[in-house]
């Protein structure tokens, strides 16, 4: 079971890799003159969203270029709902969204290298990460997925990982909510308070996701 279960994801992120990908190729360097709509939220240190509720605003530097341009590509579709994030995903096309994305993942720099094995969990969060076989997807580590379209997830802010995980338990809400058969599935086997445990074991967790501030604003 676990075998075809592996062999479906494999079969999924290629899937969607090649579909957001497109034979389209990101540069970064023209990323960075397109990212004046991202850096008001995603450059500032510690800031925090209001939407759906108080969260930081996730770290992007660093995170698998693959991931972003298939997360931006979501919201323009309307699979991920969020008006803020759909309204400047509808704005860039597919190069756009290749370029951003390759800016991101070369943002943060030469990884710090991050541990093989992270820190033991508790019983607890040990019995919830093997009920919702997160590993499978994100790496012992939570900072090597085995697909670059699926999030590098260590270290990201525990309130986001919570907010993000609950979206894809959230239903028939035209604002808030994310479309995903494999998380939906994941998510709905757990309490919100099991979503809280997992969210912040996996952000205690050490990784190459930052915050990278601008030097200005423009």
């Amino acid at each position: 079971m676990k075998a075809v279960v592996s062999a479906t994801l494999a079969v999924l992120a290629l899937s969607a890799t090649s579909v957001f990908a497109a034979d389209i190729v990101g540069d970064a360097a023209a990323g960075k003159s397109k990212n004046a709509m991202c850096i008001g939220c995603h450059s500032i240190p510690g800031y925090q969203a209001s939407f759906p509720e108080v969260h930081k605003v996730p770290m992007i530097a660093g995170q698998n270029a693959a991931y972003i341009g298939a997360a931006l590509h979501a919201y323009k579709k309307g699979d991920r709902k969020h008006p803020t994030m759909r309204g400047i995903a509808d704005t860039l096309n597919d190069q756009d969204i290749a370029d951003l994305a390759a800016y991101y993942a070369a943002e943060a720099g030469q990884p710090a290298g991050v541990p093989e094995t992270p820190a033991a969990p508790d019983a607890k969060t040990a019995e919830l990460l093997t009920k919702g076989g997160c590993v499978a997807c994100h790496g012992v580590n939570f900072n090597k997925p085995v697909d670059g379209s699926y999030p590098k997830i260590a270290g990201q802010h525990a309130d986001f990982l919570y907010v993000a995980l609950k979206a894809y338990k959230t239903e028939k809400n035209p604002q808030v909510g994310r479309n995903n058969a494999i998380m939906a599935a994941t998510a709905k086997n757990f309490s919100n308070d099991e979503l809280k445990t997992l969210a912040k074991y996996i952000g205690s967790l050490p990784g190459d996701l930052k915050t990278v501030p601008q030097s200005r604003f423009r």
